[in-house]
């Protein structure tokens, strides 16, 4: 989840709802400014017990984040006195409600910049943890602890949603706590381009959930599902998560995805280094200087912005689109991610064509999916196709937009090579959860813990 970041730039009032619509217009972008924002969640755990990390103490969450700070010179933020997130470069690494630890890269111009960033970084988590015995592990849920076994890390933001997730579904504070993620951030020319690369997104999305899959097991057996960290979002909030309807819909461009945002319930508002709890009222109102919470005040551009990063649909909008659909996983995953994306939407001829692959699909045809793909991955289908066939037409549409995009390394390669992950995974039409729920089975004595010695970081 994101880091408040104060912005002077954004510190304006904003009179008018226009505003907000000319403000995720104000992210369209010519093609040669085109960007990759990759982002990813991972576990930490104690080496001697495989606990989760607490926030305090010598083996704690925060201890990494200080050791980070010391030995790699990252900025540290501070929130009442405790250090939560950590800047440098255009990056952050920052903490999600369950102690997961984030990076969020810079925006890069080519996969090689992505994964050169993802491997200095696990290579500073890894030198700042070994000497705690502390490990790290890309899943998409925690397979062994339970909902009560987990830490609540002291952010203020964390504790408003805590207290609401309860009352808008069952599922919250397992994604909140038991869940991590690997996104990419992309970007849009033009309205017409942002409608077409959010659809796209949305109707692909499961695609992408099912060739990440790997998240299987909870508290220490299979759940039945492959990927429960999808599934957990079917009950967590209907108001701000799931699969747009209306994205698919005449009409939709800036101003129908701002109508959506406001009436998407607030969660707080931040002034003067501190969070107010807002949950459950309404942006609208805050246009009209009618929020409860604060009566009489005007909303500026950074709450407008701070209220975008609580909505959590499939792919969400921003000053540009973030695709939300994967598990978190193991190193090549992490590059896997934004490289099936880039070569899908910054391509426009790869573009095109996946949009003819899902322009007929209904809306009930692509929430079946979203669902289906939750316990059967590549075995799911839509509209009697195979998830895995379509798998890897997709994976086909992106390697040829990667490779159109010649973006070349010192030593001549192009960008293909990041998908060779998710081309194993089709070939063999057998997803990261199903390998591990065989090693669970026929290896590990249907034992969970093995689970983090073969998969660590």
């Amino acid at each position: 989840m994101s880091q408040h970041q104060d912005n002077p730039d954004q510190a304006r009032l904003i009179t008018d709802q226009r505003e907000l619509v000319e403000y995720l217009a104000s992210g369209c972008k010519p093609e040669s400014a085109w960007r990759i924002g990759t982002e990813h969640e991972k576990f930490g755990f104690c080496w001697d017990t495989l606990r989760p990390l607490p926030y305090a103490g010598e083996h704690g969450i925060q201890a990494i984040l200080q050791g980070l700070h010391e030995q790699f010179d990252w900025q540290p933020v501070y929130e009442d006195g405790n250090l939560i997130a950590l800047l440098k470069d255009g990056c952050s690494v920052t903490l999600e409600p369950g102690g997961q630890l984030e990076l969020s890269g810079k925006p890069l111009l080519n996969l090689h910049q992505t994964c050169d960033e993802v491997h200095t970084h696990l290579h500073q988590v890894k030198a700042v943890a070994d000497p705690l015995n502390v490990g790290f592990i890309g899943l998409g849920f925690q397979p062994k602890w339970r909902r009560e076994d987990m830490h609540w890390m002291p952010k203020a933001r964390y504790q408003i949603m805590r207290e609401q997730m309860l009352k808008v579904g069952k599922l919250g504070h397992d994604m909140m706590t038991r869940t991590c993620t690997i996104q990419v951030n992309l970007d849009f020319s033009s309205e017409a381009d942002m409608v077409k690369k959010f659809r796209v997104g949305l109707a692909l999305q499961p695609v992408a959930t099912a060739l990440f899959a790997n998240s299987a097991f909870v508290e220490g057996k299979p759940s039945g599902y492959l990927s429960y960290r999808a599934h957990i979002w079917t009950d967590t909030d209907y108001q701000r998560t799931g699969q747009l309807p209306f994205v698919f819909e005449p009409g939709m461009g800036f101003e129908r995805y701002v109508d959506y945002m406001l009436d998407v319930p607030m969660y707080f508002v931040y002034r003067n280094g501190k969070y107010i709890n807002t949950a459950g009222q309404s942006f609208r109102d805050f246009l009209q200087g009618r929020l409860p919470a604060l009566p009489g005040e005007m909303p500026t551009l950074q709450d407008w912005d701070d209220h975008l990063t609580t909505a959590f649909p499939e792919v969400r909008l921003k000053r540009f689109l973030e695709m939300r659909g994967a598990d978190g996983g193991p190193w090549r995953r992490i590059c896997a991610l934004p490289a099936l994306w880039v070569g899908l939407l910054y391509h426009q001829p790869s573009l095109d064509a996946a949009w003819q692959l899902v322009k007929d699909w209904s809306a009930e045809d692509r929430q079946q999916l979203m669902e289906d793909v939750t316990r059967h991955g590549l075995r799911a289908q839509v509209r009697g196709q195979p998830v895995l066939a379509l798998a890897k037409t997709v994976l086909e549409l992106s390697r040829q937009g990667l490779s159109a995009r010649q973006r070349l390394n010192t030593s001549g390669d192009d960008e293909t090579g990041f998908l060779s992950a998710l081309e194993d995974v089709v070939a063999c039409g057998i997803s990261p959860a199903e390998h591990k729920v065989r090693l669970y089975h026929e290896k590990w004595g249907q034992n969970i813990d093995p689970i983090f010695r073969e998969f660590a970081y």
